[in-house]
């Protein structure tokens, strides 16, 4: 009779220790940090301006915000100018990304390299002119005519 209860208590205790040894020595999940850090804010106004050469571009522009960074709030009695949206100093930032590509030449927004360097330029200014912190600029939707 005792060995009716001692066996099964054996092969319970066996199996426990398996799965207690099979979870401790598994490694950890290893955390991927996202690939974007922090908010991307789009500029909720078209930019159309007027290039060099008699030409213009029609582009939409998304600032990426570091994670600690307020984008603002609107209330309902009180809402910003329709077609802007909430962030604070982004009539500013708008003032900024039109001179900064106003007469450019349209080959500046059709490379790659191009596009490069006046996002660049354009952080530089929005960083330094303004309260908002900006680590990248994106330009989204772009045509040139």
């Amino acid at each position: 009779m005792n060995k009716k209860i001692l066996i099964p208590l054996i092969v319970v205790l066996v199996l426990v220790a398996a799965y207690a040894g099979y979870t401790l020595t598994k490694t950890p999940k290893k955390t991927v940090p996202p690939k974007i850090n922090g908010t991307v804010y789009i500029l909720q106004k078209q930019f159309t301006l007027n290039l060099s050469g008699g030409q213009y571009a029609t582009l939409t522009v998304a600032l990426l915000l570091p994670p600690v960074q307020s984008v603002g709030t609107t209330s309902a009695t009180d809402p910003p100018p329709t077609g802007f949206g909430s962030l604070t100093d982004e009539a500013p930032i708008r003032a900024i990304i039109t001179n900064d590509l106003t007469d450019q030449p349209a080959s500046a927004l059709l490379t790659q390299r191009g596009r490069a360097v006046l996002e660049h330029k354009i952080l530089s200014n929005i960083n330094s002119e303004t309260d908002t912190k900006v680590t990248a600029i994106y330009f989204t939707d772009l045509a040139v005519q």
